[in-house]
């Protein structure tokens, strides 16, 4: 199964959609609204028409749901894609292995320092991670289900990677099931970074998915502090 270039759409997608909101689409968080930008029109236009851009797009738009947009985007999502969890990631460990003396020493090895075969193993723990925070507000039913495999079986015709998919949005929302992806704290770190960005604190079941997942990753205090702090300062 392949994920590394599906991913990288995906979230380069967000920025652009947090970026043609800002320009002309306003802050609506109409769910109605946000789907009618899916098709040919409107967003799709914008990011290619018919191309991978529109697609992922589409595939984005239906994770997000109905306000979760505005986050993919700021400072850190400039190097485009898996990049920026990494760039976020690494500072983030950075700062916190300086703060504390019994912290793991040495260079986090984040998703953007990896050679391939574990840059695709990080991938795959960070989308399952993506499909799970769109689930924690309920949103996710049987109809909006079928539209995101849509979406998906459109943007990439890999069967494994199809199979998987349906999996992941059909099974129960489990945070110790996502946490038991991460082979490595700096996993780890990424997947709870790209949880935050989609997930809205302000809603308590979101929030409490969050602080649930966060414990199952096994991320120090200190650490969960510092992960949110950067995705506060880069997006």
């Amino acid at each position: 199964m392949n994920t590394r270039g599906l991913l990288d759409q995906l979230l380069k997608s967000g920025q652009d959609m947090l970026q043609n909101k800002a320009g002309g689409q306003g802050k609506s968080n109409d769910k109605g609204a946000l789907s009618g930008l899916l098709g040919g029109g409107g967003l799709g236009g914008l990011l290619g028409g018919a191309g991978g851009g529109a697609l992922a797009a589409g595939a984005m738009g239906l994770l997000l749901g109905n306000k979760k947009a505005r986050k993919f985007g700021g400072k850190a999502l400039t190097y485009g894609g898996l990049a920026a969890l990494g760039v976020i990631a690494y500072k983030a460990y950075g700062n916190w292995q300086a703060q504390q003396a019994s912290a793991p020493q040495g260079e986090p090895q984040t998703i953007d320092r990896l050679p391939p075969a574990q840059v695709e193993q990080h991938s795959q723990g960070i989308l399952k991670a993506l499909v799970a925070a769109a689930k924690a507000d309920g949103h996710v039913d049987e109809r909006e289900r079928a539209l995101i495999e849509g979406e998906f079986t459109k943007l990439d015709n890999d069967q494994e990677l199809q199979h998987w998919l349906h999996a992941e949005l059909n099974k129960p929302l489990d945070p110790a099931d996502v946490a038991r992806t991460a082979s490595t704290p700096e996993m780890a770190a990424e997947m709870y970074i790209a949880s935050v960005m989609l997930v809205d604190e302000e809603n308590f079941m979101e929030k409490s998915y969050l602080d649930e997942l966060a414990r199952q990753l096994k991320l120090e205090p200190g650490l969960k502090l510092e992960l949110e702090k950067q995705v506060r300062l880069n997006t």
